[in-house]
């Protein structure tokens, strides 16, 4: 169930006509984040991938703050109810094609389902297979590169909202274990202030794994 937010009551009303109509509207933060305590958990359980572990948390972050599930259509503000994934799957003849995974907050269910399809699609025939559908966070996944800033391809002129994550090759440093991470979202729907509070929100989360990894 979506429903659309009444912009003439909203704070940000002005921000959001003035930012609407940029040729470039969408900004971008690269950071990193602690996955050590992540990494120290899932040690014991090498079956679950890491990888799709912190989409599920990056997932539920981003769903527990609204202006991620924010959408432009027809110029106005749809609110989603709940938002799902999309990431990339590398091929083995080194290509690549999108998998597509719901949001389920129990993590085992999450991550059962999701690793299914990823194997689905990497054993699959290969053709592209994009989906138009808004209701997702676009992730890509780097793991040769511990990026410091990122650019994603965008096609202009199309109502494109959908935020898009990248995450990087670990880093080490000294005893912690970092991700890097890239957030770009289209300026009219969201603010700094939100993106801070998602990356916040996603590393407490990261910090106390155990809370949904149950074993």
């Amino acid at each position: 169930m979506a429903d659309y937010l009444d912009v003439t009551k909203w704070a940000r009303r002005d921000l959001f006509q003035f930012f609407l109509h940029f040729d470039n509207p969408y900004f971008n933060v690269c950071t990193s984040v602690d996955v050590t305590r992540l990494v120290e958990l899932l040690r014991s359980r090498p079956e679950i991938s890491v990888t799709l572990t912190y989409h599920y948390f990056a997932l539920r972050a981003a769903n527990e703050i609204e202006p991620f599930r924010y959408r432009l259509r027809e110029g106005k503000v749809l609110i989603h109810e709940a938002i799902n994934g999309g990431t990339i799957v590398l091929l083995p003849n080194e290509s690549f094609n999108f998998a597509y995974f719901d949001y389920y907050q129990d993590f085992e269910e999450f991550i059962s389902k999701a690793q299914q399809t990823t194997n689905e699609v990497q054993k699959g025939d290969g053709v592209l297979s994009p989906k138009e559908a808004d209701n997702a966070i676009h992730f890509t996944t780097l793991p040769w590169v511990s990026f410091t800033s990122f650019a994603h391809a965008r096609n202009w002129g199309r109502e494109d909202s959908v935020p898009k994550i990248a995450f990087g090759k670990f880093l080490k440093e000294h005893d912690r274990i970092r991700l890097p991470i890239s957030v770009e979202v289209h300026h009219a729907l969201m603010d700094g202030l939100h993106v801070g509070r998602f990356l916040t929100r996603f590393e407490e989360l990261l910090s106390k794994p155990e809370t949904s990894i149950t074993f």
